[in-house]
Protein backbone atom coordinates (compact mmCIF):
# COMPACT_ATOMS: atom_id res chain seq x y z
CA UNK A 1 0.00 0.00 0.00
CA UNK A 2 1.38 3.33 -1.48
CA UNK A 3 2.55 5.81 1.63
CA UNK A 4 0.08 8.69 2.19
CA UNK A 5 1.36 12.13 1.73
CA UNK A 6 -1.22 15.24 3.95
CA UNK A 7 -3.60 17.01 1.25
CA UNK A 8 -3.14 20.21 0.21
CA UNK A 9 -5.44 22.89 1.14
CA UNK A 10 -7.38 24.73 -1.67
CA UNK A 11 -6.84 28.34 -2.11
CA UNK A 12 -10.49 30.26 -1.96
CA UNK A 13 -10.11 32.37 -4.66
CA UNK A 14 -8.46 31.52 -8.01
CA UNK A 15 -4.85 33.05 -8.34
CA UNK A 16 -5.08 34.05 -11.93
CA UNK A 17 -8.27 35.42 -13.87
CA UNK A 18 -9.39 35.07 -17.02
CA UNK A 19 -12.40 36.33 -18.80
CA UNK A 20 -15.89 35.25 -18.79
CA UNK A 21 -15.45 32.12 -21.44
CA UNK A 22 -18.45 30.79 -23.56
CA UNK A 23 -18.51 26.82 -23.63
CA UNK A 24 -19.54 24.92 -26.72
CA UNK A 25 -23.70 23.67 -25.43
CA UNK A 26 -24.04 20.33 -26.89
CA UNK A 27 -28.03 19.60 -25.47
CA UNK A 28 -29.66 16.15 -26.46
CA UNK A 29 -29.48 14.32 -23.42
CA UNK A 30 -32.57 14.84 -20.80
CA UNK A 31 -31.27 13.95 -17.77
CA UNK A 32 -27.86 13.96 -15.47
CA UNK A 33 -24.54 12.78 -17.36
CA UNK A 34 -22.99 10.11 -15.83
CA UNK A 35 -19.45 9.80 -17.91
CA UNK A 36 -17.62 10.99 -20.53
CA UNK A 37 -14.82 9.90 -22.81
CA UNK A 38 -12.63 11.19 -25.14
CA UNK A 39 -11.24 8.70 -28.15
CA UNK A 40 -8.56 9.25 -30.69
CA UNK A 41 -7.88 7.58 -33.99
CA UNK A 42 -5.84 7.95 -37.11
CA UNK A 43 -7.46 8.07 -40.02
CA UNK A 44 -6.32 8.55 -43.81
CA UNK A 45 -2.91 10.14 -44.12
CA UNK A 46 -2.41 10.00 -40.32
CA UNK A 47 -5.32 12.60 -39.75
CA UNK A 48 -6.44 12.72 -36.20
CA UNK A 49 -10.37 12.37 -35.32
CA UNK A 50 -11.36 12.43 -32.04
CA UNK A 51 -14.71 11.27 -30.81
CA UNK A 52 -16.69 12.06 -27.26
CA UNK A 53 -18.81 9.61 -25.79
CA UNK A 54 -21.50 10.14 -23.02
CA UNK A 55 -23.18 8.02 -20.56
CA UNK A 56 -26.17 9.65 -19.27
CA UNK A 57 -29.50 9.02 -16.98
CA UNK A 58 -31.71 9.05 -19.90
CA UNK A 59 -30.52 5.76 -21.14
CA UNK A 60 -29.10 6.76 -24.26
CA UNK A 61 -25.11 6.97 -24.60
CA UNK A 62 -24.43 9.58 -27.42
CA UNK A 63 -21.39 9.73 -29.74
CA UNK A 64 -20.34 13.19 -30.63
CA UNK A 65 -17.27 14.59 -32.82
CA UNK A 66 -14.81 15.60 -30.14
CA UNK A 67 -13.80 18.91 -31.27
CA UNK A 68 -16.63 20.63 -32.54
CA UNK A 69 -19.57 18.51 -29.98
CA UNK A 70 -21.25 17.95 -33.22
CA UNK A 71 -24.19 14.87 -32.49
CA UNK A 72 -23.23 11.42 -34.68
CA UNK A 73 -25.36 9.01 -33.33
CA UNK A 74 -27.25 7.21 -30.55
CA UNK A 75 -27.14 3.38 -28.96
CA UNK A 76 -30.73 2.94 -28.39
CA UNK A 77 -31.72 -0.11 -26.31
CA UNK A 78 -31.25 0.26 -22.35
CA UNK A 79 -33.97 0.21 -20.36
CA UNK A 80 -32.22 1.79 -17.24
CA UNK A 81 -30.14 5.21 -16.49
CA UNK A 82 -26.51 4.19 -18.69
CA UNK A 83 -23.73 4.89 -15.80
CA UNK A 84 -20.92 4.03 -18.38
CA UNK A 85 -19.82 4.27 -22.15
CA UNK A 86 -16.72 3.71 -23.00
CA UNK A 87 -15.35 3.58 -27.24
CA UNK A 88 -12.61 0.45 -27.45
CA UNK A 89 -9.46 1.95 -28.52
CA UNK A 90 -9.95 1.60 -32.67
CA UNK A 91 -13.33 3.44 -32.10
CA UNK A 92 -15.06 0.33 -33.67
CA UNK A 93 -16.97 -1.04 -30.16
CA UNK A 94 -18.85 0.66 -27.78
CA UNK A 95 -19.26 -0.43 -24.60
CA UNK A 96 -22.20 0.54 -22.14
CA UNK A 97 -23.19 -0.07 -18.28
CA UNK A 98 -26.72 0.20 -17.07
CA UNK A 99 -29.12 -0.06 -14.33
CA UNK A 100 -30.83 -2.47 -16.27
CA UNK A 101 -28.76 -4.99 -14.57
CA UNK A 102 -26.75 -5.43 -18.18
CA UNK A 103 -23.88 -4.51 -20.61
CA UNK A 104 -24.48 -3.92 -23.91
CA UNK A 105 -21.54 -3.61 -26.70
CA UNK A 106 -22.33 -1.47 -29.83
CA UNK A 107 -21.02 -1.68 -33.57
CA UNK A 108 -19.67 1.89 -33.40
CA UNK A 109 -20.33 2.35 -36.64
CA UNK A 110 -23.94 1.75 -37.67
CA UNK A 111 -25.24 1.67 -34.05
CA UNK A 112 -26.22 -1.77 -34.20
CA UNK A 113 -26.70 -3.63 -31.11
CA UNK A 114 -23.78 -6.97 -31.04
CA UNK A 115 -24.23 -8.38 -27.56
CA UNK A 116 -25.96 -8.20 -24.06
CA UNK A 117 -23.93 -9.15 -21.02
CA UNK A 118 -26.56 -9.79 -18.41
CA UNK A 119 -25.70 -8.88 -14.49
CA UNK A 120 -27.06 -9.21 -11.07
CA UNK A 121 -27.16 -5.93 -10.29
CA UNK A 122 -26.71 -1.78 -11.49
CA UNK A 123 -23.30 -2.08 -13.69
CA UNK A 124 -21.63 1.01 -13.25
CA UNK A 125 -18.48 0.81 -15.25
CA UNK A 126 -17.53 -0.83 -18.51
CA UNK A 127 -13.76 -0.66 -19.91
CA UNK A 128 -11.83 -1.79 -22.88
CA UNK A 129 -8.62 -3.73 -22.83
CA UNK A 130 -5.67 -2.28 -25.28
CA UNK A 131 -6.08 -5.09 -27.55
CA UNK A 132 -9.74 -4.53 -28.00
CA UNK A 133 -10.55 -8.33 -27.20
CA UNK A 134 -11.75 -8.01 -23.39
CA UNK A 135 -14.27 -5.81 -22.05
CA UNK A 136 -14.26 -5.58 -18.21
CA UNK A 137 -17.19 -4.37 -16.18
CA UNK A 138 -18.25 -3.81 -12.51
CA UNK A 139 -20.85 -2.32 -10.11
CA UNK A 140 -22.72 -3.15 -7.04
CA UNK A 141 -22.19 -6.71 -7.06
CA UNK A 142 -18.85 -6.07 -6.17
CA UNK A 143 -17.83 -8.03 -8.63
CA UNK A 144 -14.87 -7.48 -11.53
CA UNK A 145 -15.92 -9.09 -14.70
CA UNK A 146 -13.52 -10.15 -17.55
CA UNK A 147 -15.71 -10.83 -21.26
CA UNK A 148 -13.80 -12.57 -23.76
CA UNK A 149 -15.03 -11.00 -27.27
CA UNK A 150 -13.75 -13.74 -29.02
CA UNK A 151 -16.15 -16.10 -27.41
CA UNK A 152 -19.07 -13.75 -26.47
CA UNK A 153 -21.28 -16.93 -25.38
CA UNK A 154 -18.42 -18.11 -22.31
CA UNK A 155 -18.84 -17.17 -18.85
CA UNK A 156 -16.65 -14.27 -17.80
CA UNK A 157 -14.40 -14.45 -15.51
CA UNK A 158 -15.04 -13.13 -12.57
CA UNK A 159 -12.94 -11.62 -9.03
CA UNK A 160 -14.68 -10.80 -6.10
CA UNK A 161 -13.16 -7.88 -4.50
CA UNK A 162 -13.40 -8.58 -0.82
CA UNK A 163 -14.01 -11.93 0.54
CA UNK A 164 -15.24 -10.30 3.96
CA UNK A 165 -18.01 -8.03 2.74
CA UNK A 166 -19.55 -6.47 -0.45
CA UNK A 167 -17.83 -3.96 -2.20
CA UNK A 168 -19.47 -1.80 -4.95
CA UNK A 169 -17.04 -0.87 -8.35
CA UNK A 170 -17.37 2.66 -9.38
CA UNK A 171 -14.93 2.72 -11.54
CA UNK A 172 -12.32 0.29 -13.86
CA UNK A 173 -9.81 0.60 -16.32
CA UNK A 174 -7.38 -1.59 -18.20
CA UNK A 175 -3.64 -0.86 -17.00
CA UNK A 176 -2.19 -3.58 -20.17
CA UNK A 177 -3.57 -6.48 -21.53
CA UNK A 178 -3.71 -8.92 -18.28
CA UNK A 179 -4.03 -6.48 -15.78
CA UNK A 180 -7.24 -4.26 -14.30
CA UNK A 181 -7.90 -1.68 -12.15
CA UNK A 182 -11.01 -1.68 -10.05
CA UNK A 183 -12.06 1.41 -7.73
CA UNK A 184 -13.86 0.24 -4.72
CA UNK A 185 -16.58 2.42 -2.56
CA UNK A 186 -14.49 1.35 0.05
CA UNK A 187 -11.83 3.20 -1.01
CA UNK A 188 -9.06 0.57 -2.22
CA UNK A 189 -8.21 0.40 -5.76
CA UNK A 190 -7.67 -2.91 -6.34
CA UNK A 191 -4.86 -4.25 -9.29
CA UNK A 192 -5.72 -7.50 -10.41
CA UNK A 193 -4.13 -10.19 -13.05
CA UNK A 194 -7.08 -11.55 -15.05
CA UNK A 195 -4.74 -14.22 -16.92
CA UNK A 196 -3.66 -15.53 -13.30
CA UNK A 197 -4.99 -19.12 -12.38
CA UNK A 198 -3.88 -19.00 -8.99
CA UNK A 199 -6.16 -16.92 -6.90
CA UNK A 200 -3.91 -16.39 -4.25
CA UNK A 201 -1.88 -14.03 -6.38
CA UNK A 202 -4.07 -12.47 -8.68
CA UNK A 203 -4.43 -9.71 -6.80
CA UNK A 204 -1.22 -7.89 -7.11
CA UNK A 205 -1.44 -4.43 -5.40
CA UNK A 206 -3.62 -2.27 -3.51
CA UNK A 207 -3.58 1.68 -3.43
CA UNK A 208 -6.07 3.40 -1.04
CA UNK A 209 -7.42 6.76 -0.65
CA UNK A 210 -9.53 6.57 2.48
CA UNK A 211 -12.92 7.61 1.12
CA UNK A 212 -15.39 6.04 -1.44
CA UNK A 213 -13.94 6.66 -5.34
CA UNK A 214 -15.92 8.72 -7.33
CA UNK A 215 -13.85 9.06 -10.68
CA UNK A 216 -10.71 7.24 -11.38
CA UNK A 217 -8.39 8.27 -14.95
CA UNK A 218 -5.67 6.79 -16.10
CA UNK A 219 -3.67 8.85 -18.29
CA UNK A 220 -0.29 8.86 -20.30
CA UNK A 221 1.59 12.49 -20.27
CA UNK A 222 3.22 13.84 -23.09
CA UNK A 223 6.30 13.23 -21.34
CA UNK A 224 5.37 9.12 -21.26
CA UNK A 225 4.81 9.19 -17.46
CA UNK A 226 1.24 7.44 -16.32
CA UNK A 227 -0.43 9.16 -13.78
CA UNK A 228 -3.48 7.48 -12.00
CA UNK A 229 -6.31 10.36 -10.97
CA UNK A 230 -8.30 10.09 -8.25
CA UNK A 231 -11.32 11.85 -7.61
CA UNK A 232 -12.42 10.18 -3.53
CA UNK A 233 -14.18 12.23 -0.75
CA UNK A 234 -12.84 16.23 -0.82
CA UNK A 235 -9.54 15.17 -2.38
CA UNK A 236 -8.13 14.72 -5.71
CA UNK A 237 -4.82 12.43 -5.47
CA UNK A 238 -2.37 11.66 -8.08
CA UNK A 239 -0.43 8.03 -7.99
CA UNK A 240 2.32 7.27 -10.30
CA UNK A 241 1.33 4.07 -11.75
CA UNK A 242 4.71 2.27 -12.47
CA UNK A 243 5.78 2.68 -8.76
CA UNK A 244 2.27 3.23 -7.12
CA UNK A 245 3.53 5.98 -4.86
CA UNK A 246 1.24 8.97 -4.60
CA UNK A 247 2.75 11.92 -5.92
CA UNK A 248 0.45 14.73 -5.15
CA UNK A 249 -2.87 14.89 -2.92
CA UNK A 250 -5.07 18.20 -2.80
CA UNK A 251 -8.01 19.30 -1.13
CA UNK A 252 -10.74 20.75 -3.10
CA UNK A 253 -13.20 23.51 -2.47
CA UNK A 254 -15.74 20.60 -3.38
CA UNK A 255 -16.28 16.75 -2.48
CA UNK A 256 -16.81 13.83 -4.77
CA UNK A 257 -19.35 11.90 -2.06
CA UNK A 258 -22.15 11.91 -4.73
CA UNK A 259 -21.21 13.56 -7.99
CA UNK A 260 -18.19 14.60 -9.87
CA UNK A 261 -15.09 13.84 -10.97
CA UNK A 262 -11.17 15.21 -12.14
CA UNK A 263 -9.24 14.93 -15.13
CA UNK A 264 -5.01 15.94 -15.48
CA UNK A 265 -3.85 17.96 -18.48
CA UNK A 266 -2.03 15.82 -20.67
CA UNK A 267 0.93 18.09 -19.62
CA UNK A 268 0.85 17.07 -16.08
CA UNK A 269 0.38 21.14 -15.40
CA UNK A 270 -3.04 21.49 -14.08
CA UNK A 271 -6.49 19.43 -13.24
CA UNK A 272 -9.90 20.75 -13.81
CA UNK A 273 -12.37 18.89 -11.32
CA UNK A 274 -16.10 19.49 -10.37
CA UNK A 275 -18.61 17.90 -7.74
CA UNK A 276 -21.04 18.67 -5.22
CA UNK A 277 -20.47 22.04 -2.32
CA UNK A 278 -18.75 21.13 0.52
CA UNK A 279 -20.09 21.85 3.89
CA UNK A 280 -23.45 19.75 1.99
CA UNK A 281 -26.86 21.10 0.89
CA UNK A 282 -29.54 22.62 3.39
CA UNK A 283 -31.98 20.95 1.35
CA UNK A 284 -30.35 17.85 1.87
CA UNK A 285 -29.74 18.64 5.79
CA UNK A 286 -26.51 19.63 6.46
CA UNK A 287 -24.79 18.58 9.41
CA UNK A 288 -23.21 20.40 12.04
CA UNK A 289 -20.69 22.28 9.65
CA UNK A 290 -23.63 23.86 8.42
CA UNK A 291 -24.40 24.09 4.52
CA UNK A 292 -25.24 25.93 1.82
CA UNK A 293 -28.50 25.89 -0.58
CA UNK A 294 -27.99 24.05 -3.56
CA UNK A 295 -25.08 22.62 -5.40
CA UNK A 296 -21.60 23.89 -6.53
CA UNK A 297 -22.43 24.25 -10.19
CA UNK A 298 -18.52 25.36 -11.48
CA UNK A 299 -15.90 24.21 -12.91
CA UNK A 300 -12.55 24.22 -11.73
CA UNK A 301 -9.03 24.38 -12.86
CA UNK A 302 -6.24 23.49 -10.62
CA UNK A 303 -2.37 24.03 -10.44
CA UNK A 304 -1.11 20.24 -10.27
CA UNK A 305 1.66 21.45 -7.89
CA UNK A 306 0.13 23.30 -5.46
CA UNK A 307 -3.40 22.63 -6.13
CA UNK A 308 -4.02 26.46 -6.13
CA UNK A 309 -7.00 27.17 -8.03
CA UNK A 310 -6.50 28.91 -11.33
CA UNK A 311 -9.52 28.96 -12.84
CA UNK A 312 -13.48 28.73 -12.01
CA UNK A 313 -16.27 28.86 -14.72
CA UNK A 314 -19.86 29.23 -14.70
CA UNK A 315 -22.48 27.87 -17.44
CA UNK A 316 -24.06 24.61 -16.36
CA UNK A 317 -27.24 25.04 -14.17
CA UNK A 318 -27.00 21.74 -11.95
CA UNK A 319 -24.09 19.97 -10.68
CA UNK A 320 -20.61 18.62 -12.71
CA UNK A 321 -21.10 14.81 -12.94
CA UNK A 322 -18.11 14.62 -15.05
CA UNK A 323 -15.59 15.99 -16.83
CA UNK A 324 -12.50 14.81 -19.53
CA UNK A 325 -9.83 16.29 -20.90
CA UNK A 326 -9.59 16.30 -25.04
CA UNK A 327 -6.01 14.17 -25.46
CA UNK A 328 -4.59 17.37 -27.74
CA UNK A 329 -5.32 19.51 -24.14
CA UNK A 330 -6.37 22.45 -26.04
CA UNK A 331 -10.05 21.75 -24.81
CA UNK A 332 -12.01 19.99 -21.99
CA UNK A 333 -15.67 18.76 -21.73
CA UNK A 334 -17.85 18.69 -18.87
CA UNK A 335 -21.24 16.83 -17.91
CA UNK A 336 -23.82 17.54 -15.88
CA UNK A 337 -26.66 17.10 -13.76
CA UNK A 338 -28.54 19.78 -16.07
CA UNK A 339 -28.54 17.30 -19.05
CA UNK A 340 -26.07 19.01 -20.93
CA UNK A 341 -22.85 18.35 -22.21
CA UNK A 342 -20.27 21.81 -22.25
CA UNK A 343 -16.87 21.86 -24.18
CA UNK A 344 -14.43 24.42 -22.91
CA UNK A 345 -11.08 25.91 -24.42
CA UNK A 346 -8.10 24.79 -21.96
CA UNK A 347 -6.32 28.69 -22.78
CA UNK A 348 -9.11 30.75 -24.04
Amino acid sequence: MAAVAPASEPTPTPTTTTGRQIPIVCPGHTRPLAELQFCSISENDNEQRTFLVSACHDKMPMLRDGATGDWIGTFAGHKGAVWSCRLDPAALLAGTASGDFSVQVWDAITGQSLHSFPHKHVVKTVDWSLDSKRLATGGHEGVLRIFDMSQPKKEPLMFDQSSKEKVSISKCNWLDNSTVLAAGEDGNIRFWNVDETDASKQLTKTLSVGDGIRDMELLTLSSGKRILTVAAGEKVTFFDIVSGQQIKSHKMPIHFKVEGGASLHPSGKKFIAGGGRRGGSMALGAGKEGGELGSDLLVYVFDFETGKMLECHKGHHGPVRCLRYHPDGKSYATGSEDGTIRLWKTDP
